[in-house]
């Protein structure tokens, strides 16, 4: 069973208190978060006072619910209210939300122990987490390379044991590829599947809030107690029904689809460990479909003209006047604004919000944002009509493994193409999630990708879950942390 279940039956057969296993977690972060970087704010406070409450029920013979005193992180861009959430930007130093995001509302009541608030790019911006006004987090497996982003500091604090699970969220791959690169596993779900109501917005249309785990089981867990219907977000649905109680289902029969556009311009590495999944699928009676998806090369471009048009508008409320970073010195209203948002604003973030504004313009929203809208709906046709021939599509998450620190920064644009596996998902608005599928020459972790139907994350966590069972061996632990 995954690291969930273990500090439950922990803690219910009273082998150690929740408030000792909290500040072991809390020693552990103060130990080894100066290397890795992967919270920008421990609570201790708050989750000593969440244990508290779970030690009390203990004590007085009240039984606990599965996610009762386990410890965990949420991303910086999640609000928790009167604890800072700056989304790892300097235009929201200080900022404290008056109010919950309605994942942490659902955790919180069922007194989740909160550690701290993790690191990313700012805003959700980048493949990195080297975005982030506060420097990046490191990657667990090798701390001289990047944990991957935006949540990057969720992936990093799970993989290196300082929380037992974590909340991120994924906008273009902003889950899936952090797990990847640290070696955890991945979900994003559906599009309003979970609520997005308190999740600071990126791009609207596209972002989504999922678990990253150590093992599939628990990613089933996080999920199910997360994706709730939601009146404070119209998208919000909450998921088809229970995806942990289908999680042993035999998969003989199932197919399994590679689109080969997906294996196209992928590292050597990469593409043998992901193909060497399938025949584990094959051995366990799937059977493998290989098709073409030759629409997926229009998916990149669609991806940033969309997110980055929805960027600009959502960014628009940063101005200086209500909440958040202020210049000291300017002459009037216009140029305390312009100060304040060129001040606050990263490079990154900056970038995209040109972007964004420049396709939206008059005379070039035709030509831009008008004609990815269009192919936005080509997209999803073509994933529909893939999921006629199978029942989900195996991918890697990643064309390559974790960088070195520094080749973000150094170019851009070639940054940008490690999201070419993860957007579709996005777009399509599909669930999608990634799981350990090796390690390259260097031991750096490799991730697959599996895709499912809307609303098929029963589907694919019981795919990724039967790969677990078959290739344990996959999924590694690294040094840090607290072992139970």
């Amino acid at each position: 069973m995954g690291s969930i279940a273990k500090i439950h039956d922990m803690l219910v057969s009273k082998e150690c208190s929740c408030t000792e296993l909290t500040k072991c977690y809390l020693s552990e972060i103060e130990a080894s978060n100066g290397e890795l970087n992967a919270y920008v704010n421990v609570t201790g406070d708050e989750a000593l006072r969440a244990a508290k409450l779970v030690d009390d029920k203990i004590a007085a013979g009240e039984e606990i619910g599965m996610l009762e005193g386990v410890p965990m992180t949420l991303k910086d861009n999640m609000s928790t209210k009167g604890i800072e959430t700056t989304c790892c930007s300097k235009i929201l130093t200080g900022y404290k939300p008056i109010f919950d995001a309605t994942v942490w509302e659902i955790l919180k009541a069922q007194n989740a122990v909160m550690l701290g608030k993790t690191n990313m790019d700012e805003f959700a911006m980048g493949s990195s987490c080297e975005n982030s006004y506060f420097g990046g987090a490191a990657n667990p497996f090798n701390t001289n390379h990047v944990a991957g982003g935006s949540s990057g500091g969720v992936s990093s604090a799970v993989g290196a044991n300082i929380a037992a699970y974590g909340l991120g969220s994924d906008t273009g791959g902003s889950i899936r590829q952090p797990a990847s690169f640290c070696g955890v596993v991945g979900l994003k779900p559906t599009y309003g599947a979970v609520s997005r109501y308190g999740l600071i917005a990126y791009a609207s249309s596209l972002d989504q809030i999922g678990p990253i785990t150590k093992s599939v089981e628990d990613a089933a867990i996080v999920f199910d107690a997360i994706s709730k219907p939601d009146k404070r977000d119209s998208t919000s649905k909450g998921s088809a029904g229970e995806t942990y109680s289908s999680l042993n289902n035999d998969i003989k029969g199932m197919k399994i689809g590679i689109a080969r556009e997906y294996l196209d311009g992928v590292c050597d590495d990469v593409r043998e460990a992901v193909l060497e999944a399938a025949k584990v699928y094959e051995s366990l009676g799937a059977e493998i479909v290989y098709f073409d998806l030759p629409i997926l090369k229009f998916a990149l471009p669609v991806y940033y003209i969309i997110a980055c048009a929805e960027a600009s508008s959502n960014l628009g409320r940063y101005d200086g006047i209500r909440y958040g970073y202020k210049t000291e010195h300017y002459t009037g209203t216009h140029d305390m604004i312009c100060r304040t948002r060129s001040e606050g604003f990263g490079e990154e973030v900056k970038r995209r919000i040109l972007l964004g504004t420049y396709v939206l313009s008059a005379g070039y929203y035709d030509a831009y944002y008008k004609k990815a809208q269009n192919l936005r709906g080509t997209i999803i046709q073509a994933f529909n009509k893939a999921f006629e021939a199978c029942d989900v599509i195996l991918a890697p998450t990643v064309p390559m493994t974790a960088f070195e620190k520094g080749h973000a920064t150094s170019d851009p644009i070639e940054t940008y193409l490690t999201d070419i596996c993860t957007v579709p998902v996005n777009i399509a608005g599909l669930p999608g999630v990634s799981v350990p599928c090796g390690f390259n020459a260097k031991g750096m972790p490799i991730g697959m990708q599996l895709i499912g139907k809307s609303f098929g994350e029963a589907t694919i966590l019981n795919a990724a879950y039967q790969y677990q069972q078959a290739a344990p061996e996959k999924f590694m632990d690294t040094k840090w942390g607290v072992k139970l």
